[in-house]
């Protein structure tokens, strides 16, 4: 039997994050930075066994971390898909009689908002299990993370990807920036500068600079905002629980910020004002005190992946097969 499955150009095809499972999410500390692909399997012309199917995924992120890529980026707009044509499915006349399949797995990497694919590769497998979705399993089991052909394949798509960036690198600092300036979504420009890969590496020191010139204003802004929360607060209730709210709020304060020194102050009076009316000595204020200055990098980072971790996990991709 021989199954074909048919390509439908422009479909738009809804992705939802639970049913990718990542071997390392594209908003970890580990994986920004570096080029992301989000695996993805679309509806087959002949369903994948459930079995087979969550197998598959977890395929396609072996293959793509294997070689040097991020994989199931919340968001990405680079996807790597498959489409399967079944070429032989017979029922074996053993005991127990048993499945064989015969597949061509493509592979096809692009950009799924645009719908531009940017390479392709073809995979021969077969397998056999004693019902048709082991078959699949042992076909699947046997695409190779490490074959050349995958590996030049993949070699291809990152080439894209990174001419990607660079030919739209003054487009993505402009948007970071707009979204920092007028609409004081720092979180989110930051999270789109730090998504741009090292291999970018003109683009990516471009990046990290507009980053960093967003971090100062984010902390700075921050900086004041938690003051004025902090202060009103403790003036309107001064007691043990109060001082600890007031602390949590302060600790969160960067010491790189203009401000610094006026929670380190606060911190003082509440500490002074707490030994005045229970006696004890308020663990917040030396928390406060022995607070490091942190690696810039790593804070941009930090805030990159908690945005990245915060966004709905449902994007729309456009066919790239």
């Amino acid at each position: 039997m021989k199954t074909i499955f048919k390509s439908i150009s422009c479909w738009i095809l809804a992705l939802t994050g639970t049913a990718i499972m990542a071997q390392e999410s594209s908003t970890s500390n580990a994986a920004l930075g570096r080029i992301t692909i989000t695996a993805y399997i679309p509806p087959q012309a002949d369903a994948l066994p459930a079995g087979a199917e969550n197998m598959f995924t977890n395929k396609l992120n072996q293959i793509l971390t294997t070689n040097g890529i991020s994989g199931s980026g919340i968001n990405s707009r680079f996807i790597i898909v498959p489409s399967i044509v079944v070429t032989s499915k017979d029922i074996l006349a053993t005991a127990p009689p048993m499945t064989a399949i015969t597949m061509d797995v493509n592979l096809y990497v692009g950009d799924g908002f645009d719908g531009k694919r940017y390479a392709a590769n073809t995979v021969s497998v077969k397998g056999v299990g004693t019902n048709e979705t082991k078959a699949y399993l042992d076909a699947l089991k046997n695409i190779k993370a490490n074959d050349p052909g995958i590996q030049n394949f993949l070699s291809g798509a990152k080439t894209k990807i990174i001419e990607y960036y660079n030919s739209r690198c003054g487009q993505i600092i402009n948007e970071a920036n707009t979204l920092a300036s007028s609409q004081m979504k720092y979180d989110e420009a930051i999270y789109k500068l730090t998504s741009v890969p090292e291999e970018c590496s003109e683009c990516y020191t471009k990046a990290m600079a507009a980053a960093g010139s967003m971090y100062k204003k984010k902390i700075e802004r921050d900086c004041k905002l938690r003051m004025a929360e902090a202060n009103n607060l403790w003036n309107a209730n001064q007691n043990w629980e109060t001082a600890n709210q007031v602390g949590e709020i302060l600790s969160s304060i960067d010491p790189e910020a203009s401000c610094y020194k006026e929670a380190l102050a606060l911190s003082d009076k509440v500490g002074k004002r707490v030994m005045e009316l229970d006696k004890r000595e308020w663990n917040y204020k030396m928390e406060l005190d022995v607070n490091l200055k942190r690696d810039t990098i790593k804070a941009l980072r930090d805030i990159g992946v908690s945005y990245g971790n915060g966004q709905p996990k449902t994007v729309v991709y456009k066919s790239i097969w």
